[in-house]
Parts: C-alpha cells; sequence; structure tokens
C-alpha cells in the first residue's frame, strides 16, 4: 500500500527504499564500501641500540580514537585515517615515547613512519620528532598535487577553484591538459559537486573548512569516473578535542573609490567554529561566509542599482558520531546562495535591461564508515544534492519577445530587455560505497559501487538576433528561438576494482584498475518527419517516438612505479576516460509533447549521444637532487574521442530557424593534446620553499564548444573537418608558487603565471557585415595574440594575544596582478583587443589589493 509521502515524491521514495536495503546489506556483510578522503598509516619500530623489532608498542594518533599495535615484526598499520596532519605518539614500558609531529595523511595512499625507540628508566620521558614527508611518493604512479590548509592560508587564492589554476598544465580559465573546462570532476570529500545540466562547479566552500586537496591531472584511479582531464577533491574539517573559534574579515576596499579605482568594492566575512559535543563520542564543525562585491563593473552599474551588485553566503557543518574507535557516523551539510547582476559593455547604457541571476545549491550527506579489521575498512554514504539556477524575475509571461533597440552604429543596445528567462532544477540522490582491504600485505584491494538517481528540470525561455560572424545584429532577421523545457528522471551508476600491488616493500608496485559505468536517460527520441512546402521550408510532423539507448561504458586503468636508484623514480600509466554528456545537450528541444504542439528549436538535444571518450597515457621520471629538492619531468599524450558538436540538419520553417536549418548534437568531433612538464620543487624548508614549472603543450582539434558547426553554418563559413589550435593551445607556460620567510616573521607567498600567446581567428571586415577579403578561407584560430603574465603574492603576520586561551590574530595583505599588466584575454576577427567597441572586459583583472585579518581562539 502507497504512503501519501510515496505517491508524492515517487522518486525519492523509491531511492530511501533501496538505499536502506544497501545500508543493511553494508552493515552486515561488510561488502559495501567515501572515495578518495581516508589513507593508511603503517612503519616499523625497533629498539635503537639491537636493532631488533619491538613487540606490542601502542601507536596513537593524538586527538583521535585511531590505534593500533606493533606485531612480532614490529610492524604496525591504522587504516582509515581521514585526511590532514597529525601527531602519531609511540609509547611502552621500559623505552622512550616518541611523538612524531606534522604527519601527513594522503588520500588513497600510504604513509610510512618508522621509529627508533630508547630504552629508559625514566617515567614520562618523551622524544619529539618532527616527520618529514618523503619528496618521492612510492605508491603515486600518476600526477597529483596534494596541499594541506597551512599551505592554502598561505596563497593568493580567493577559492579552492583557483588552486588548480596554480597547477603545471592547465590554464587560466581551468582547462587541464587541452581538455575542456567541463572535463573536470570537482568532489568534495570523495561526492560530486557538478552542474549536470550545464557543466562544472556547482558550488563552493569556506576556505577555512579545507583540510587538504588534491588536484589529479593525469593517470587517475579507477575509483574516479565521469572526467575526461582533471580530479578535484577536497577534505573537508571536522571538530577535535578543543573547541576552535575564528573570525576572518577580508576587503579590497580599505580606500575609497574615489581615490582607488581598481577594486570590486568587495567585503567577505567569515564565522569558524569546531570542537566536541560529547567528548571522545561526538564532534562538530561549522562555518560560514558572506562575501558582497559590486564587481569590476561597479562604475557603470552604480547608475542602474544599489549596493551590493553580488550577494554569496556559503556554509559548511559536520557532526560526527563515534559508536567506537572502528565506527562513526558523519553527517555534513553545504549551502551556496548567490544572485548578481549581469553586465555585458554593449548594454552599459542600458544595463536594466539585463536580467537578475541567481544559483541556489544544497547537499546533505549522511557517511558511515567503518574499520572492519586491521586490514580491511569501508564507509558508504548517501547524498542528496539541489541546484537551481534562475534567470529573470517573475514569470516568463512578462517577456516581451521584442527586438532590441540599437544605436545608429549598431554597436549598443540603449533599449528593450533580454529575452532571456531561465529556471533550471537538478536533485541528484547518491548512494555510493567503497571498501579497502590488504591481502597478504602486497595487495591494496579497492572495490566501489555508486548509484545516482536524477529529478532534472528545466524551463527556458531564450530568443536571440541573429549576428554576422563579425558579431553585428541583422536587424530585420527574425529572432533565433533556443528555447526548451523538459522534467526527467534519468539514473546513473558505476562498479569499479583496483588492486594495487607492492612488487617490492616500499619500492615498486603495480596498478591495475577497471571500472564499469551505466547512464539510463529514461527519454523517448521523437521520430519526425519533413514535408517540403515551399523552396526551403518544411513542415515538421512527429510520427511517433523511440526510446533513448542504454549507454555504458568500461574503463580500464593500469600503471607501473619503480624506483631506478636511490633516489630516482619512473612511473608509466594508461588508461580510458570518460564522461557523459550533459542532460543539457540529451534533453533540450526534444520532447514529443512539444513538437506535436508545432513547437522548434534551432539546436535541439539527443538523447542517443554517446558518452565522450578519452584514451591517455603518461610516462614520468623524478629525482631527488638533493634531501629536499625534487625534479621530475612528464611526458603525456591524450586522443579526445567522441566530442559533442552539433550537426545542421535539414532547413525548414525560416519563420522560426532562418534559412540555414536547424542542429542537433552529435558525437562527431576529435582533439589530441601532447605535452611536456617539467617541475623543480623544495621542500621542508620554512626560509624558501615551493616550485617552479615549464610545461609545453600542443592542443588541437575540429571543433572547440558544441554549437560551434551551427553557428559557423549561420555566418555562411561551413568547416571543413581539419584540425586546428583549440583557443586554449598553450603552448608555453611557467608557474611559479614561492614560500619565504621575511624578517619580522612575515611569512610570503609570490606565484608567477606566464603563458605565451594563445589562437583566436584572424578574419578581418571593413564594415562588421563583409569579410575584408571575400575570396579568403575562414580559418579558425589562425593567429595568437599576446602573452600573459602575472604575479600575485600574500604577505601575512601572525601575533600571539595570549598565549595560553590560544588568542592568534593573523594580519595579510593579498594583491593580484602585482604589476598591474594589461593582459589581453580576447581580442576579435579584425585584430582588437575588446572588439570595435574597446570593451574592457577583453582584459583579465588589473591589480586588486585585498587587507584582512583573521581571529583564532
Amino acid at each position: 500500500m502507497k504512503t501519501e509521502f510515496s505517491r508524492s515524491f515517487p522518486r525519492l521514495d523509491a531511492f530511501l527504499r533501496l538505499a536502506a536495503v544497501l545500508f543493511l546489506f553494508a552493515q552486515n556483510t561488510y561488502a559495501l564500501p567515501g572515495a578518495g578522503t581516508t589513507g593508511i598509516l603503517e612503519g616499523i619500530v625497533l629498539d635503537e641500540q639491537t636493532r631488533e623489532p619491538l613487540i606490542g608498542v601502542n601507536v596513537v594518533i593524538v586527538g583521535t580514537l585511531h590505534g593500533a599495535a606493533s606485531d612480532v615484526e614490529g610492524r604496525y598499520r591504522i587504516n582509515n585515517i581521514r585526511a590532514g596532519v597529525y601527531e602519531v605518539r609511540y609509547s611502552i614500558l621500559g623505552y622512550t615515547s616518541v611523538v612524531v609531529k606534522n604527519v601527513t595523511i594522503l588520500p588513497d595512499l600510504r604513509t610510512r613512519i618508522n621509529v627508533d625507540m630508547e630504552e629508559t628508566t625514566l617515567e614520562m620521558s618523551v622524544v619529539e620528532v618532527r616527520a618529514e614527508r618523503p619528496l618521492i611518493q612510492k605508491d603515486l604512479a600518476a600526477t597529483a598535487f596534494t596541499l594541506g590548509e597551512v599551505k592554502l592560508e598561505k596563497l593568493p587564492i580567493s577559492s579552492f577553484r583557483d588552486v588548480l589554476l596554480l597547477q603545471p598544465g592547465t590554464t587560466l580559465e581551468g582547462n587541464v591538459r587541452g581538455g575542456k573546462t567541463t572535463e573536470v570532476l570537482f568532489l568534495v570529500d570523495g561526492l560530486p559537486v557538478q552542474d549536470v545540466i550545464g557543466g562544472g562547479l556547482a558550488t563552493t566552500l569556506p576556505r577555512s573548512s579545507i583540510t587538504s586537496m588534491t588536484i589529479h591531472t593525469g593517470g587517475f584511479d579507477a575509483e574516479y569516473g565521469n572526467a575526461l582531464s582533471g580530479v578535484v577533491n577536497v577534505i573537508t574539517k571536522s571538530g577535535g578535542d578543543q573547541h576552535d573559534f575564528a573570525v576572518r574579515i577580508d576587503r579590497d576596499s580599505w580606500m575609497p573609490s574615489s581615490i582607488n579605482q581598481q577594486q570590486d568594492r568587495l567585503s567577505e566575512f567569515e564565522l569558524t567554529a569546531g570542537g566536541p559535543i560529547v567528548r571522545d563520542r561526538m564532534y562538530y564543525f561549522a562555518a560560514n561566509s558572506v562575501i558582497l562585491s559590486d564587481t569590476r563593473w561597479w562604475q557603470d552599474l552604480d547608475r542602474f542599482f544599489p549596493s551590493p551588485i553580488s550577494k554569496e553566503f556559503i556554509g559548511f557543518g559536520k557532526l560526527d558520531y563515534l559508536f567506537s574507535p572502528r565506527l562513526k557516523l558523519s553527517l555534513q551539510g553545504i549551502y551556496s546562495v548567490k544572485d548578481w547582476k549581469d553586465y555585458e559593455f554593449s548594454w552599459r547604457f542600458n544595463l536594466s535591461g539585463l536580467p537578475t541571476r541567481a544559483r541556489n545549491s544544497y547537499r546533505a550527506v549522511l557517511l558511515l564508515s567503518h574499520t572492519v579489521s586491521d586490514w580491511s575498512f569501508y564507509t558508504a554514504s548517501l547524498d542528496v544534492f539541489h541546484l537551481q539556477s534562475t534567470i529573470g524575475e517573475g514569470s516568463k509571461a512578462s517577456l516581451s519577445l521584442q527586438p532590441y533597440d540599437y544605436d545608429f552604429y549598431l554597436q549598443y543596445i540603449v533599449g528593450g530587455r533580454r529575452n532571456w528567462w531561465a529556471d533550471a532544477r537538478q536533485t541528484i540522490y547518491t548512494l555510493k560505497g567503497d571498501f579497502t582491504t590488504q591481502i597478504e600485505e602486497k595487495h591494496l584491494l579497492r572495490l566501489g559501487v555508486e548509484f545516482n538517481q536524477y529529478d532534472i528540470v528545466s524551463d527556458l525561455v531564450k530568443y536571440e538576433p541573429q549576428t554576422t560572424y563579425f558579431g553585428k545584429p541583422i536587424v530585420d532577421a527574425p529572432l533565433l528561438n533556443y528555447s526548451n523545457s523538459y522534467d526527467y528522471a534519468p539514473r546513473s551508476g558505476s562498479v569499479y576494482v583496483q588492486d594495487r600491488i607492492e612488487l617490492v616493500h616500499d619500492g615498486s608496485n603495480l596498478t591495475f584498475g577497471m571500472r564499469w559505468d551505466f547512464l539510463d536517460p529514461t527519454a523517448e527520441r521523437p521520430i519526425v518527419e519533413f514535408i517540403p512546402l515551399t523552396g526551403n521550408e518544411f513542415r515538421q510532423n512527429v510520427t511517433g517516438a523511440t526510446r533513448a539507448r542504454f549507454k555504458h561504458q568500461f574503463s580500464p586503468r593500469m600503471s607501473v612505479a619503480a624506483p631506478v636508484g636511490p633516489s630516482s623514480f619512473f612511473f608509466v600509466n594508461f588508461g580510458h576516460y570518460f564522461q557523459f554528456p550533459l542532460f543539457e545537450y540529451l534533453y533540450s528541444g526534444i520532447s514529443p509533447a512539444q513538437l506535436r504542439q508545432g513547437a522548434r528549436n534551432v539546436l535541439t538535444g539527443n538523447p542517443d549521444l554517446e558518452p565522450e571518450r578519452t584514451i591517455a597515457w603518461e610516462i614520468g621520471f623524478k629525482y631527488g637532487l638533493s634531501e629536499n629538492t625534487l625534479a621530475s619531468l612528464t611526458y603525456f599524450r591524450k586522443a579526445f574521442k567522441n566530442q559533442i558538436d552539433s550537426k545542421t540538419l535539414i532547413p525548414f520553417d525560416s519563420k522560426s530557424a532562418g534559412d540555414y536549418g536547424y542542429a542537433s548534437y552529435v558525437n562527431n568531433a576529435e582533439a589530441t593534446a601532447t605535452g611536456l612538464e617539467f617541475v623543480l620543487s623544495r621542500e621542508h624548508d620554512e626560509r624558501l620553499s615551493g616550485s617552479i614549472s615549464y610545461s609545453y603543450m600542443v592542443t588541437d582539434g575540429i571543433s572547440e564548444y558544441v554549437d560551434q558547426t551551427i553557428n559557423y553554418v549561420q555566418w555562411g563559413f561551413p568547416l571543413p573537418a581539419i584540425p586546428f589550435p583549440l583557443s586554449w593551445d598553450q603552448r608555453h607556460t611557467i608557474k611559479a608558487d614561492v614560500d619565504f620567510l621575511l624578517p619580522l616573521d612575515i611569512t610570503s607567498n609570490v606565484v608567477l603565471l606566464y603563458n605565451s600567446p594563445r589562437p583566436y581567428t584572424y578574419f578581418p571586415t571593413r564594415d562588421g557585415f563583409t569579410p575584408l577579403v571575400p575570396t579568403k578561407t575562414l580559418v579558425p584560430n589562425n593567429a595568437r595574440m599576446f602573452d600573459v603574465a602575472f604575479v600575485n603574492a600574500k604577505l601575512s603576520r601572525d601575533f600571539v594575544l595570549d598565549d595560553a586561551m590560544r588568542y592568534v590574530l593573523s594580519i595579510y595583505v593579498d594583491v593580484r596582478n602585482l604589476f598591474n599588466r594589461k593582459n589581453v584575454r580576447w581580442m576579435d576577427s579584425s585584430g582588437r583587443i575588446g572588439g570595435e567597441l574597446g570593451d574592457p572586459g577583453a582584459y583579465y583583472d588589473y591589480r586588486r589589493i585585498r587587507v584582512g585579518a583573521r581571529l583564532q581562539f
């Protein structure tokens, strides 16, 4: 018998029933396994004089309930430790206790700490040792970068996404090793926070809620799916045995805007709290931020709107309950609420005609973590994520659908309202589990399963004027209709298995992995006939529908790593990676009901799109130049297959779509990326540490965005399928991230970002309507812009106000684009920076100086 709840929320009800069954299965069989959030601590304890193994040494991670005892060989092992930095205490009767500080636990990896203990007759004798993270992580046969909270506090960044842009092989827009920006998977505590309709990161976090993050740019393991180019995994903080509080304020408007116009009039406030609710049993952590800004364009926006132009509220909270040292239940929540006014330079005299935007996301997670034995543990999680994006206020019926009013030269839009209105909602219910076990000390086996149920609802009204290739509006032409409305409930899932084999203890290792993923669009594809009327006009007739295909993908991964000498390391990896199409590409404009009503859309979705695929391999070599300096060289090659583009189909009613027909998304584009990365890094030195990297990369393809083909056909320039440099083809890139200590205990970080000129299409015009040389063939990205260079810096100083009460005040200055360089972002087809109007948005941000303070107690 159905309850009222199940009748009202059938998808959620079915999901919860499945979740309950699988959670019970997990608790009774230990077969369900959060991925990428925990690591392993292991090592050997020896007598300092005799070099004999010590049996029964108590090994405890201070501030947690994690612990173990050494065996007859002096070995110990602690599983399922949340990634972070800890102190580890070693104690046994008759020996001096040892406390090792600064022990870093990395997600999915082993941390080895070997300890020598000295006999003593003194009680309570303790020796403190500072652990140094090894320069070479020998069980990592891939390219990955891990940063802890101390490093994150030093960097001149605004959000955790900015850390991705500092890594070798990435661009300022977030392209990773030749891939599109939407090909990066973002995870928070091993669970995705993706916009599955439009792509990209769907939420953000307060900076103080992050304890570490790992960026994978090549060779990521089988546990990571639905990502073609990179994975960013953020690990959040938990409460500890002491109550900790912090308040932070950050502004770039300490000087009046009449004196310093290079500001966004930005203010950020953050409040953090954490500690025990029930000691040794229940802990809490919470962080909340408020960000208010008038944006870069405040001088124009001030004439139309009150301050602030952009408002953002971000929060994170977590409750941890320990049933026992081995069994923990966690509940966490994330929210991000943002609304802002749009800005476009061509609308600067009519900014009230642009719609208001809003983007709100919420997530709730229930996670169970169970260490079954010294060799096995699993985690199982339930996750509900909701994202709503809106454009415009009021109802869509309020749109006038009238053409815009232009000035005499067709440069600025001086009247009318943008014909956009949208309400897109996505709710994702995720059940995920991972199980890890060590077999015979050589095999580290991981198994995982994931199931996702989606509620995808989108209602979009979007009419755009037709334009020439050069951006001039065709005033008398009918508006193009990009509207759509759909409501679907697709589902996806995956299973993976991976075995990391340690061929030699603390030496060579071999990893095999395989994952299987599926996507069921649960949609029907309309069968449409086009009946010729006259000339280029056709009438569409829906004759039926056929169910969209069930899609699945196998993705093998493998890697091998081996030391070449005492201070050198070689690795190679190979893998198939994939990404399912965004739901916008599957569903827009294909509703049979819409088509039967006569609705027409210029660009329609295709629920039979196949996953996009990448076949990638890399080979790398690392060499320790000294005890704290490491050099590495990595070569990679990637082949992108099944890339999504649009294909122009048969023309129909020109009153709706112009005289060039309509298009649908198809899998027909390809690309390649090849590159070489050199990194020199220095660690374990407070006076000077950091890294400098050089990357050479070539990225070619036959399409760089999903609607490229239809745009070029509209403009009258059909493109042959010949590879050309993609717009993010950044040949030479230099990046430096250096920490050093200045006098007066001032900590400083300097970041250098340089890239050689990126391509753009040079195809000049004399009047905005016709090419300067009509007989010239258009070749995309046939010219290069200018090189780009940023120097960012952050200086900070800590003041201990009360050592007993742990009051610490931190003052910092964060400077972006220190030398105020005019870095070009885009040029028009005539080679003009900012186009005909000299749009200042064609330059990246000028210098910004932010001053902040943080009080911790």
